[in-house]
């Protein structure tokens, strides 16, 4: 186990050799290494998926636990990980840092910038497969094939 003096003073010890990249860890190293040539030694038991850093297999095996560990404290929703559900807290806070450059509304999320801006543009990646209508949405695309049944 590595010194937490090291982790949090920012201490780099571990150095790969081929790149000079340092590490705090030298399970950061290992999986660094990886990177370089491609294999992926984490491998998950369920699905046999691999990864390069245990971290990402720990965050990978939620999928399958449905664990979700990060809660949001204003209205409970649960994530895998903690950056989804600081992304998520923008909800609640009404911090709207995507700017549509074409009309200038904010959103607290990138994907919802880039659904919005099919609204400009007219792009409809969601298609019927019955009957090939465009579709902006997921959700309208969902409603719409209630017809068909």
């Amino acid at each position: 186990m590595e010194a937490k003096s090291t982790i949090h003073s920012g201490e780099k010890l571990h150095t790969f050799s081929v790149c000079g990249q340092g590490f705090s860890l030298s399970s950061n190293l290992e999986g660094h290494k990886c990177s370089h040539t491609g294999e992926k030694l984490c491998k998950c038991g369920e699905c046999g998926k691999r990864f390069n850093y245990p971290s990402q297999l720990e965050t990978h095996r939620r999928i399958h636990t449905g664990e979700r560990p990060f809660t949001c404290s204003v209205c409970g929703m649960g994530f895998t990980r903690l950056s989804n559900l600081l992304t998520h807290q923008r909800v609640h806070t009404g911090e709207r840092q995507f700017l549509c450059s074409v009309c200038g509304m904010g959103f607290p999320q990138l994907s919802s910038l880039l659904r919005h801006q099919r609204v400009h543009t007219g792009e409809r990646l969601l298609l019927c497969s019955v009957c090939g209508k465009g579709f902006i949405r997921s959700s309208h695309l969902l409603t719409h094939q209630r017809v068909h049944k």
